[in-house]
């Protein structure tokens, strides 16, 4: 391992933080409530609840929207949903989806400049070859996986991705084990630089298939249930798979690995997925927009630790700063704070409010402030408003009985966004597909 300078974390205790490996694993379509350690009775999943026993676990940890192109666009970029340039999902021809726009700054921009090697496997849809989306013009030197989001619902598919060449299979290969066995194989060449590993894995969003159902072959559940849980319990696996690697290299104690997931869930009732949060994938409360977070460095993030302190994924580009010891360009815009000083067992930085918009049908918007959340389903409609303190599953509706706290969402949410031509307020907005 190459000898790395230490540099001071913005707004953390006195002891230096050395430039770490970061590894940001994304789930796609898991719910808040499919892993054990949130709660999760009948799919198993010890070793993501290994990881949460070895570092932090959140539960108030919050996507970039609920679907799945622009909650990754906020984690890229840093921009939450009122400035972030994608708000739906958006497919062009002639693959993939709306691109981010040329010279958009991103995380992988950030490292790269900061002398990380990185690489983007799993599913990007973001942006085609030759974009301003294009995943090695956007700073990752190493690219494997689906351009596309809807081609990531094969898992099993003709061709993936390689750097901008088409790789071709036989269509029998189940593809999350190819992006694994990339993952393994990048995260052990020798380099003589700190790397940033972006794996988006595909699992366990629909289509709904597995090679083999393994331990819940024998349950007395759909098939679509089993093949869910089995679909989880794979993703599991293959991360414990990952940390282990880390282990064995001798580099776990200079990796920082965070996993989430992208959105809420689609899954089966059965599950609880949400874990009796309200809404599900594409929808604004707090079971489509709560996230499993974790995260695990040892000897620096605490382990056993529970916290209920709220951030986001816009919040992944100034921490990834703050890490490598680099500072945000002066022209470049981010809404996130760096939560490192959180991470390393201090508090969380304040700020105003959480903001969220989605543009597929009517914008639905939600704001998020102190304990107080607001969302609104349709423009023109009420808003409804909650306290999360008291009632986490948005059930009781409080606007009418607090009128200013109901004026004051109304404010933050003119405030947190920005009308472009794209993404108007009003209007029928963006038409998404209901399967990306």
């Amino acid at each position: 391992m190459a000898s790395r300078h230490l540099v001071w974390a913005d707004g953390s205790s006195s002891r230096p933080v050395s430039r770490p490996n970061i590894i940001f694993i994304l789930a796609d379509d898991l719910g808040y409530g499919d892993l054990g350690c949130y709660g999760q009775k009948l799919i198993r999943t010890p070793n993501l609840d290994n990881m949460a026993a070895g570092g932090m676990r959140f539960t108030q940890a919050y996507c970039g929207t609920s679907v799945c192109a622009p909650s990754r666009c906020s984690l890229m970029t840093g921009l939450h949903m009122g400035h972030a340039p994608i708000r739906a999902n958006r497919s062009v021809p002639p693959e993939g989806q709306m691109p981010l726009p040329p010279g958009t700054f991103t995380v992988p921009r950030l490292l790269k400049d900061a002398g990380y090697d990185t690489a983007c496997i799993g599913k990007w849809g973001l942006g085609f070859w030759g974009t301003g989306g294009d995943p090695n013009k956007v700073g990752f030197d190493h690219f494997f996986g689906y351009i596309c989001q809807k081609k990531a619902h094969d898992y099993y598919p003709d061709y993936l991705w390689r750097n901008g060449v088409k790789v071709p299979l036989d269509g029998k290969t189940y593809s999350h084990d190819l992006l694994t066995r990339e993952a393994l194989d990048w995260i052990g060449r020798p380099r003589g630089n700190p790397f940033f590993l972006y794996l988006a894995y595909t699992l366990p969003h629909p289509a709904y298939t597995i090679p083999d159902l393994g331990e819940y072959s024998r349950e007395d559940w759909s098939e679509q249930e089993k093949i869910y849980a089995a679909m989880v319990t794979k993703l599991d696996h293959d991360v414990g798979t990952l940390l282990e690697l880390l282990k064995n290299k001798g580099i776990h104690r200079d990796t920082i690995v965070f996993f989430a997931s992208d959105n809420g869930p689609q899954s089966s009732k059965i599950f609880n997925s949400t874990a009796g949060l309200s809404g599900g994938k594409r929808g604004m409360g707090e079971g489509s927009l709560r996230t499993p977070m974790i995260v695990v460095w040892p000897g620096h993030v605490p382990a056993g630790r529970i916290s209920d302190e709220p951030w986001a994924f816009w919040d992944f580009l100034p921490t990834c700063a703050a890490l490598a010891g680099t500072r945000i360009p002066a022209d470049v815009q981010v809404d996130g704070v760096s939560v490192l000083p959180c991470l390393l067992g201090g508090n969380m930085p304040g700020r105003k409010y959480f903001y969220w918009e989605l543009h597929e049908g009517p914008c639905k918007q939600a704001v998020r402030f102190d304990h107080w959340k607001a969302l609104r389903n349709k423009p023109g409609h009420p808003l409804s408003l909650f306290d999360l303190a008291r009632d986490p599953s948005e059930k009781n509706n409080l606007a009418a009985k607090m009128p200013d706290l109901a004026a004051r969402a109304e404010e933050y949410m003119k405030e947190a966004r920005v009308e472009t031509p794209e993404w108007p307020l009003n209007g029928n907005g963006m038409e998404g597909s209901a399967e990306d």
